[in-house]
């Protein structure tokens, strides 16, 4: 099993457990602040800490790999969705109120929720707003407000680009060039008529 290729380091959580299942889902949490992707990683590092995530995705966009994909981050207070889902903490814009994510952070999960897929042979990402849908949130196991209002209400819009590059729509047929006509053939389609009078 592979980690993902955009990430640009990797600050590493003691804090995770062997996966047992394969990876179906994707759980975005919120960090509740404005962090880099080193210093919300280095959250995880000490042992005291009890929690993880999988990737960590700073404000400015920077994705960093916390505990590789082939380990069972401790994210979203459920061991269930754990051993099933890639967890990506990532960083807020703001303190308060909706919980803003920036325009780079929501890009960089984009990318990355479609690598994830690819590399995990996740066929769609289903946001269903219940823990059956493949991409689920830490709100849905726990009394909790996280991801945020924001980041929540981006899930769809999420899921959409994802299912988008996943799936790409087929482009219609190119028109087929028109067939060259000899004179003859021509002098027979104006004789019986095919071009008007």
């Amino acid at each position: 099993m592979s980690n993902s290729a955009l990430i640009s380091k990797e600050v590493l959580s003691p804090n995770f457990s062997n996966r047992t299942q394969p990876i179906s889902k994707i759980t975005f949490h919120h960090a509740a602040g404005v962090l880099s992707a080193t210093k919300l990683a280095g959250i995880f590092t000490p042992v005291a800490r009890q929690a993880s995530a999988n990737y960590c995705i700073g404000n400015d966009g920077e994705i960093v790999l916390c505990v590789p994909e082939d380990k069972r981050a401790w994210t979203s207070s459920s061991a269930w969705n754990d051993q099933r889902a890639i967890t990506v903490e990532v960083s807020n814009s703001q303190t308060g109120g909706e919980w803003p994510i920036s325009d780079a952070v929501l890009a960089s999960c984009i990318k990355l929720a479609i690598d994830i897929c690819q590399r995990n042979n996740i066929k769609s990402l289903e946001y269903t707003g219940d823990k059956n849908g493949s991409l689920t949130t830490h709100r849905m196991f726990a009394a909790t407000a996280c991801p945020g209002p924001h980041l929540l209400s981006k899930l769809p819009y999420i899921a959409e680009q994802v299912n988008a590059a996943l799936n790409p729509a087929p482009q219609p047929a190119a028109p087929a060039a028109p067939t060259k006509l000899s004179a003859a053939e021509i002098a027979e389609g104006m004789i019986r008529g095919d071009y008007g009078n």
